[in-house]
This record gives structure tokens, C-alpha cells and sequence, in this order.
């Protein structure tokens, strides 16, 4: 009997721990592998990330931040079906973007972007477009390697499944990303 009571115990606590898991992982935070080289020198092909599901939720997303979404249905993302992205937030609700001499703008005033691939600079041109309510503007820091909303339009904020907080794997990455100017516009 005491066997029996003994067995009842260990499987209460691996089904009390089984379900705390399943909760923190679909609610709290979640790991994620990279699966592309579109953040690049951000995030290197194959880093493990942590996203912070839940706590993003209290604030508003910013510019700059790197989040974690699932793809929008489009033509040019028909493999990437139901699958997470991440890309760096550069265009909030009502505003304007463009990419035009080199450079990204928003409304009107040029970004400082130091940790795109290319040394700050994005070689596609991108004509104008208002940003609308409810949608963001993303982009890979790996501009000319990255399928982003250049390509597909605007991001559902319902899409978003949080915030990258930190690289946790492999090692050599651990730590928090490039972090954003403390000035975005060039004076």
C-alpha cells in the first residue's frame, strides 16, 4: 500500500510539472531556433533564442525591438505555413516608410541602423507606404537576405508571438542582441 502511495506522489508531481511546463512554455516564454540567416549578424543561423511571450503584452512593441511571429499567409511565404519568423520591428501604426538612398525612413527623418549586415545601409529602394493601425513594419537586420514586408506587406499584430529576450545557445552567443541606438534618426 505504501508503494502504492509512494508511485501516486511521483506521478502527481510529473503531471503537475508536465502541465507548469506546457503553461510557461505556450503563455510565459518559449525557445526558438532561428531557422534563417535573416538576422544575421543579429542572430546567427541556428541560435536558440528566448522569447517572452506574455510580459511584452503589458507594454506597447517599439521600434527596434526583435519579435517573434507567425508567417503571414502570402504567396511568397506559402512554405513558411503556420511557421515562426523573426525580423526587427522598424515601422509602427501610422507611420510612413521607405528605403530610399541606402537608407530606411520614417517619416521623412532617416533611421540609424549600425547593426545591419551591410554596415547600415539597404540597397533595395522601397517606395512609401503608411503603416496602419493594427500592423507593424518588419524588416531582417540582413536586409538583402531577408523576406520581410518589403515583400509581404504589412504585420498583423495578431501574428506576433513576443519579444526576443536573449541568444541562450549555442554558448559562444549567449547574451542579450545588438542593442538599438539610443537615437534612432540621424541628426
Amino acid at each position: 500500500m505504501e508503494v502504492l502511495k509512494k508511485t501516486g506522489e511521483w506521478v502527481l508531481v510529473f503531471v503537475a510539472a508536465f502541465v507548469l511546463s506546457l503553461v510557461l512554455r505556450n503563455f510565459v516564454i518559449d525557445g526558438r531556433v532561428v531557422p534563417t540567416g535573416s538576422m544575421l549578424p543579429t542572430i546567427q543561423l541556428k541560435d536558440h533564442v528566448m522569447v517572452d511571450r506574455l510580459f511584452y503584452r503589458m507594454g506597447e512593441l517599439e521600434r527596434g525591438d526583435v519579435i517573434v511571429f507567425t508567417a503571414p499567409k502570402h504567396p511568397e511565404l506559402v512554405d513558411l505555413a503556420g511557421q515562426a519568423m523573426v525580423k526587427r520591428l522598424i515601422g509602427l501604426p501610422g507611420e510612413t516608410v521607405e528605403v530610399r538612398d541606402g537608407y530606411v525612413w520614417i517619416d521623412g527623418r532617416a533611421l540609424n541602423e549600425p547593426y545591419v549586415i551591410s554596415g547600415g545601409k539597404t540597397a533595395r529602394e522601397f517606395a512609401p507606404v503608411t503603416v496602419p493601425e493594427g500592423y507593424y513594419f518588419v524588416m531582417g537586420d540582413n536586409r538583402e537576405g531577408s523576406n520581410d514586408s518589403r515583400t509581404w506587406g504589412f504585420l498583423d499584430r495578431k501574428l506576433v508571438i513576443g519579444r526576443v529576450l536573449f541568444c541562450y545557445w549555442p554558448l559562444e552567443n549567449f547574451g542579450g542582441l545588438t542593442a538599438p541606438p539610443a537615437e534612432y534618426f540621424f541628426s
